[in-house]
C-alpha cells in the first residue's frame, strides 16, 4: 500500500515536473495529467498530477468491463488511473466495430500507480510505496530537457480529399431522410515504420498547443500524446460536470482579428445549432443518472480561446443520485456526445458504416479516479497514439455534420485541428 501523503514546497515547480515526467517516464507505466496553466475554465481544468509504476495492472475479461471496474474499486478503493476507448459502445448497446485498428490498443486499460504526485501551485504531495525524500532526490537528479531527435514519420491520408466530402454529402443525404440530425465524421493520418521519441513529441506538442486536459500516458510499448481541449466528465463530491465542446473557428493574426472571429463564431447559427443539440443529448444522458431536475446548462455557447483555435464550449451539471455507483454514471454518458451526434445509436452505426478505421482510444476517455470516487475524464481528441512495438502511429480529427455543412468547410476544419501534430511531427 502506499503511504500518507507527504507535501514538499517546490522553489522551481515547473522545473521539476519536467524533471519528474522524465523520472515517471523511466517505469513501464506513467502518465501525467497537464493543466498547462490554464486555470480560467469553469469547474478548473486537470489537476497536474504525475503516477507512475504499476502497483497493479487490473484485469479484463470479454464481458461488461464497466462493471469489472466497479467491481475492482468496491473491493478495492484506490487512485486508478487509465482509459475507456471509444468502442467501448459495442458493451452499452448492439453494437460493432469492424475497421482496420492500426495502433492496436485495448479497449479499455487501468492500472493502480505506485507514485503519485499532485502539484499544486508551488507545493508538491508525494503518496508512495516507497520513501517520498528517495523520490524527491532521484527527480532532483535528473537532466533536464530531453536531445532526442526523430525523424519525420511518412503520413498517410487514409482518407482523400474527394472521399471526404462525398462522405459528407452521403451523411448529409442521411440528416435530410430524418435519419440522424448531426454526427460527427472523423478521418485518420497514419504511419508505419514510425521512430519517434514519445516524450519529447508530446513536450513539442504541448508547447505548440498548450490545453487544459493535456496527457502523457505511457503503458508498456504504447502511448498516447494528446493535447485535448475537452472535459468528458468530471465528479466531484455528488455532482456531476460535462462539458462538450461544439464549434471551432482559426485564431487570427492580431487581438484586433481575433475578437471579430470569436464574435462570428458566437453568432454562426450552424455552430449554435450543433452546440445545442450536443447539450440536449449530454442533458440527457446525464438525467440516466442523476437526482430529478438537478441537470441545468450552467454555461451555453462560451467562448475558449486557446493557443491554435477558438472553441465554443456548454457546462452541463447535475447531482449523481445516491443508489447509482459513479462507474455507472460514466458507462450511462459515454461515448461523448459530442464525438458521436444525434440520435447516438443510430449515429454510431452510421460512424461504423463511412468511417475507414477504427476509432479506438481516439474519441474515448482518458482519466483518473481517486480513493475517495471522485474522478476526472477528458474526450481523446487531438492526439497522437503510438505504438512503439510495432513501430505504428496514428491519429484522427473530425467535425460534426449537420444539414448546414459545407463540406469543403468541414474538411478545412478537420485540417486545422491536425495543424498542431502535423508540425510536431515536422
Amino acid at each position: 500500500m502506499r503511504k500518507h501523503s507527504f507535501q514538499y514546497t517546490l522553489e522551481t515547480p515547473d522545473i521539476f515536473r519536467e524533471k519528474a515526467l522524465s523520472w515517471a517516464s523511466s517505469f513501464s507505466h506513467c502518465t501525467y495529467f497537464n493543466n498547462n496553466n490554464i486555470f480560467k475554465y469553469p469547474y478548473g481544468p486537470f489537476d497536474n498530477i504525475i503516477t507512475a509504476g504499476a502497483q497493479q495492472i487490473i484485469s479484463f475479461g470479454d464481458r461488461n468491463h464497466f462493471e469489472e471496474l466497479k467491481q475492482h474499486y468496491q473491493n478495492q478503493p484506490d487512485w486508478m488511473v487509465g482509459y475507456f476507448a471509444y468502442d467501448l459502445k459495442n458493451q452499452t448497446e448492439a453494437l460493432q466495430s469492424g475497421n482496420p485498428d492500426h495502433v492496436e490498443f485495448p479497449d479499455i486499460y487501468f492500472y493502480v500507480p505506485e507514485h503519485v504526485l499532485c502539484f499544486k501551485g508551488n507545493s508538491l504531495y508525494i503518496e508512495s510505496t516507497g520513501a517520498p525524500d528517495a523520490i524527491l532526490d532521484a527527480i532532483n537528479n535528473m537532466a533536464e530537457g530531453s536531445n532526442d531527435k526523430m525523424k519525420a514519420p511518412i503520413l498517410n491520408q487514409n482518407t482523400s480529399r474527394e472521399q471526404y466530402l462525398d462522405t459528407v454529402n452521403k451523411l448529409k443525404n442521411h440528416i435530410l431522410e430524418g435519419d440522424i440530425y448531426e454526427i460527427n465524421y472523423c478521418i485518420e493520418f497514419s504511419a508505419t515504420d514510425a521512430t519517434i521519441d514519445p516524450l519529447s513529441t508530446y513536450l513539442q506538442l504541448t508547447r505548440l498547443s498548450p490545453t487544459p486536459f493535456s496527457v502523457y500516458h505511457k503503458f508498456e510499448n504504447r502511448y498516447l500524446l494528446c493535447a485535448s481541449p475537452e472535459r468528458f466528465l468530471k465528479k466531484h463530491s455528488r455532482k456531476l460536470i460535462s462539458q462538450p465542446i461544439k464549434g471551432t473557428a482559426r485564431r487570427g493574426s492580431s487581438s484586433y482579428e481575433d475578437e471579430i472571429i470569436k464574435q462570428k463564431l458566437r453568432t454562426d447559427e450552424k455552430e449554435l445549432a450543433e452546440n445545442m443539440m450536443i447539450v440536449d443529448l449530454v442533458r440527457n444522458d446525464l438525467a440516466r443518472s442523476s437526482e430529478t431536475g438537478t441537470v441545468k446548462v450552467d454555461e451555453m455557447f462560451g467562448i475558449y480561446t486557446f493557443k491554435q483555435l477558438h472553441q465554443m464550449i456548454s457546462t452541463v451539471t447535475s447531482e449523481l443520485r445516491a443508489d447509482i455507483h459513479f462507474i455507472d454514471a460514466i458507462r450511462n454518458a459515454f461515448p461523448m456526445g459530442s464525438m458521436t451526434g444525434a440520435p447516438k445509436v443510430k449515429v454510431m452505426e452510421l460512424i461504423e458504416r463511412y468511417e475507414q478505421a477504427k476509432r479506438g482510444l481516439y474519441s474515448g476517455a482518458m482519466g483518473y479516479i481517486t480513493p475517495s470516487g471522485d474522478f476526472d475524464f477528458n474526450v481523446v481528441i487531438r492526439s497522437l497514439l503510438y505504438n512503439a512495438q510495432t513501430k505504428k502511429l496514428s491519429f484522427q480529427v473530425g467535425s460534426a455534420i449537420t444539414y448546414d455543412s459545407i463540406p469543403e468547410q468541414e474538411y478545412e476544419e478537420c485540417l486545422l485541428k491536425a495543424k498542431a501534430i502535423m508540425q510536431t511531427l515536422g
